[in-house]
């Protein structure tokens, strides 16, 4: 007995489905066999009887006798077949087989043939428990008699050509249920096994060895549902490792500025010193705590966009004016570098957004651009509308690049070109949500030494901007 599991669901069901099959085709099969036998031995004898009426063309005249009743034998008799004279109330007047004519025919055919049709019925004969076909057909002679001419005929060698056809696809069917039956525990096993294997590969994923793998060369869903879960694995490691460098990188992110906190607090405690180095060490502290609070919020952020908790305030808002405000929160930065930041639109766009989360966007592409950009250079940040009503704000460098292999991964959580320039790795990530949290998206183009540039596409809000304020003229 197969135990209870998916590959006795297979077999029983497949089983079961065939055997249906195979039961509905040999039963149909069988008796249209034996309908055609039948319907053979019955035209046959119907065809016998229109040709023997066509003979009959002399008349049968006078009292009723054995002569007229044996004239009647000899026209209409049939090889392998008794041939019987019945009245129309059944009463058999003669027979070919010569038995005495002291009987009455009841069955269904003769009061077919009386009621004007060739009567047709198949049992058993009285008496002999024979299989037999009585065919009955009711036969004028020149319009003064009438009889019942009636064909009885055994079925018995038939029956038994059919009882043989029927062991033989008895046969024939229980061999296709035996490879029916192999075929559906190969079937099975080829479903169950490697489920098996993906069931205990599973399971040690589960308890966190994730460098195991399934192996084998499966096709189809379970070959998908294989590499799924070794992708999976891999993703898992890879978000590992994401997280232990992030541990790692914001260890050292929070250690400096803290560092340099709870020196300058300890040396402005000791006291002794002139109020320039006492503002310098003001300045220190405000400096890195504006760094912590930065890399705090930063995280917070995140947090809430994983969560969906982050709630956007929307409004109308220019967007020109938006980037006037960037350039002139990262101007001083740039300045550091000699890096010349140029605005280029010359329209005015309304679009429906969250300005501040926007400009925090805005805040980010053009810092990093800075970070990676030499000295001397320039950023350019633009904007235009797009067919469809959208608008493209672009923020083009010329800086260092992103090689291929990091462009697809840039804005992954936690990951960096160059964890030496500092920083959570999570600003690209953070912008790109919270510009699709708008209906917008961000796209990068980027070629190693030759520069990168990210455009941020956004709906266009369908009302229109209000006129610019007229001058006041002078009086």
């Amino acid at each position: 007995m197969i135990k209870k599991g998916m590959r006795r669901q297979i077999v029983l069901h497949y089983i079961f489905v065939v055997f249906v099959a195979l039961l509905l085709v040999e039963v149909i099969f069988l008796l249209a066999i034996r309908t055609y036998y039948y319907d053979s031995v019955y035209s046959k004898i119907t065809t016998h009887i229109g040709t023997a009426e066509d003979f009959l063309k002399y008349e049968i005249s006078g009292e009723r006798s054995p002569n007229q009743l044996q004239k009647l034998l000899d026209f209409f008799e049939m090889d392998y077949t008794e041939l019987q004279v019945l009245t129309q109330d059944g009463n058999m007047l003669i027979s070919s087989t010569g038995f005495q004519p002291d009987r009455t025919i009841t069955t269904s055919d003769v009061p077919e043939a009386v009621g004007g049709s060739v009567g047709r019925w198949v049992g058993r004969q009285p008496g002999t428990n024979e299989s037999v076909m009585a065919v009955s057909k009711l036969v004028h002679i020149n319009g003064r008699e009438t009889y019942v001419i009636r064909y009885v005929t055994s079925m018995e060698r038939i029956d038994s050509d059919l009882l043989n056809l029927t062991l033989v696809s008895i046969g024939i069917g229980s061999a296709v249920m035996a490879i029916v039956v192999l075929f559906s525990f190969g079937l099975a096993n080829s479903i169950v096994k490697p489920l098996k294997n993906i069931t205990a590969v599973s399971a040690q994923m589960a308890k966190g060895k994730f460098t195991t793998r399934i192996k084998g060369d499966y096709r189809y869903e379970i070959g998908d549902l294989a590499s799924t879960l070794n992708y999976m694995a891999d993703e898992i490691i890879r978000s590992n490792q994401i997280k232990d460098d992030f541990i790692s990188s914001i260890s050292h992110e929070l250690r400096t500025p803290l560092t340099s906190i709870k020196g300058w607090s300890e040396t402005l405690v000791s006291g002794g010193y002139d109020p320039e180095e006492t503002k310098l060490g003001m300045e220190i502290i405000s400096k890195e705590s504006d760094r912590l609070i930065g890399l705090v919020e930063e995280i917070l952020d995140f947090s809430k966009l994983q969560q969906n908790e982050m709630k956007l305030s929307m409004g109308r808002v220019d967007i020109k004016v938006l980037l006037q405000e960037t350039i002139l929160n990262i101007w001083a930065k740039a300045e550091k570098k000699r890096i010349h930041l140029l605005l280029e639109c010359d329209e005015t766009f309304f679009i429906k957004a969250d300005a501040n989360r926007l400009k925090q966007v805005f805040l980010n592409l053009v810092d990093n651009a800075v970070k990676f950009s030499p000295e001397d250079s320039s950023i350019v940040l633009s904007a235009h509308r797009l067919p469809g009503s959208e608008l493209a704000v672009i923020v083009r460098d010329s800086g260092i690049g992103i090689s291929e292999a990091h462009l697809g991964r840039v804005r992954d959580r936690f990951f960096q070109v160059d964890a030496l320039n500092g920083g959570t790795g999570l600003g690209l990530a953070i912008s790109q949500q919270i510009v699709e949290l708008h209906g917008g998206k961000l796209e990068m183009d980027s070629e190693l030494g030759k520069g990168t540039q990210v455009t941020v596409i956004l709906p266009m809000t369908e009302e229109q901007a209000p006129e610019a304020s007229k001058e006041e003229k002078p009086l």
